[in-house]
């Protein structure tokens, strides 16, 4: 496995403990980690419910706090790691950012913005071009979610009121 690929899954493991803590907290279990090259610069877990912001995707989350920490809204150079393919609204950020790759587990049939239902970032539409690769630790990222929604699904049949 090369340096950059054992790189990718470490910082995916660190995305997939941000989802867990999602999931805690009763939200989508979804995680992000920013890094540049080793650094991480931001980690996020998913936080619409409990936010009650429609924006506060782990996506959104991370840029945020990296921006910050930076004093910058751009983050040239820097890797997006999230356990999830990403949305519309996230792709947009991402590319307003100036984000370098995008690495992401689980890909999302329904809304997936980077190559399941739409390719933005690398259709060359746009004026910034992103590198994208999907599939990083997959099997964990897809079974997080569908355990979510399992026990969610599991509790209310029983009664549970989840």
């Amino acid at each position: 496995m090369g340096d950059q690929q054992a790189m990718d899954r470490a910082f995916m493991r660190i995305a997939l403990e941000q989802a867990r803590q999602a999931a805690e907290g009763g939200e989508v279990p979804v995680g992000a980690v920013l890094a540049r090259g080793e650094t991480l610069l931001a980690a996020a877990a998913n936080r619409p419910i409990g936010t009650s912001d429609p924006s506060a995707h782990a996506e959104i989350l991370a840029i945020r706090e990296a921006s910050r920490k930076a004093g910058n809204y751009r983050l040239p150079e820097s890797t997006l790691y999230v356990t999830l393919e990403p949305c519309i609204m996230c792709m947009g950020a991402i590319l307003h950012a100036r984000i370098e790759r995008l690495v992401f587990g689980a890909l999302d049939p329904k809304t997936g913005a980077a190559q399941s239902r739409y390719a933005i970032g690398s259709d060359d539409l746009l004026n910034h071009r992103l590198e994208i690769s999907g599939g990083i630790l997959e099997v964990e990222c897809s079974r997080i979610l569908k355990d979510f929604f399992r026990e969610r699904r599991d509790g209310k049949m029983a009664g549970t009121g989840r």
